[in-house]
């Protein structure tokens, strides 16, 4: 429970999904599910800082948060850049107050075989998935740590827990994102801040929709996997966002949730 909130009945969700007052910080919020992501966390009630590196999609996200009621900031800025990191901490606090919810999306992936990966790939996708994560990380938690409370919400993947073929740089990055945030669970604990992974499945956006269409046997053998038949939706990965940023999830940490339709069961 965030310091300040009604108590209510053990046996009442009233008020436990909703993120009234609180600010909360979306990186990668250009992309399909970033923009997405800040919209239902606007929806639940937060307002949003949109960080990434499209400003006109930026700001067609921050017209859809504004739409639902809730104030906007955005700003473009780097997750790799350690300065523009913390400057963008600094212009969160003062233009909408100290974050409450981080919501590290921003990520990238390299589809090729191990003899085709260049140095300089590898070193581009775990700076963007994993060390942007970790400044984000670094950057933001001492507002948290201040009030006592803090969500963070690590985007993970299915290959969070396991490898895939042509995966090589993207598996390490997100299995290491994973473990970002159970190791970091204990440390930011004590001070009231939870942290956790969401490890979806392929999620069906704008950005991947052609591939999809185009490489049926790569998609169709992840389909084939998934105990519900289906690769995921926005909606499938938003859903989960809202639960983990909200006073619901207040007694879970350090966890993947996987939403991949049963994919990891198996």
């Amino acid at each position: 429970m965030f310091p300040g909130e009604a108590a209510v009945s053990p046996l009442s969700h009233d008020g436990q999904f909703r993120l009234d007052g609180r600010v909360a910080v979306v990186t990668g919020a250009s992309g399909g599910i970033g923009s997405a992501g800040a919209l239902a966390l606007a929806e639940a009630g937060a307002d949003i800082a949109l960080i990434g590196r499209n400003r006109a999609k930026l700001d067609e996200a921050a017209e859809r948060v504004k739409a639902a009621g809730r104030r906007a900031l955005v700003i473009e800025a780097e997750v790799t850049d350690e300065a523009a990191v913390n400057a963008a901490a600094a212009e969160v606090e003062a233009g909408l107050g100290p974050a409450d919810i981080l919501f590290n999306n921003a990520g990238i992936t390299s589809p090729k075989l191990l003899a085709d990966l260049p140095l300089d790939e590898w070193q581009r996708v775990i700076e963007v998935n994993l060390t942007g994560a970790y400044l984000c990380c670094r950057a933001f938690a001492p507002a948290m740590r201040a009030k006592t409370h803090g969500r963070i919400i690590n985007m993970g993947s299915i290959l969070s827990g396991r490898g895939m073929a042509t995966r090589t740089v993207y598996s390490a990055s997100k299995a290491g994102l994973a473990n970002l945030g159970a190791a970091l669970c204990f440390e930011l604990g004590p001070h009231g801040i939870t942290v956790n992974t969401i490890g979806a499945t392929v999620i069906v956006t704008d950005l991947n929709r052609e591939l999809v269409r185009t490489q049926p046997e790569l998609y169709g053998e992840v389909v084939r996997r998934t105990a519900l038949g289906r690769l995921g939706e926005i909606s499938d990965v938003t859903g989960v966002l809202v639960f983990l940023a909200s006073p619901a999830a207040g007694f879970i940490t350090g966890q993947t949730i996987y939403v991949d339709g049963g994919y990891t069961a198996g």
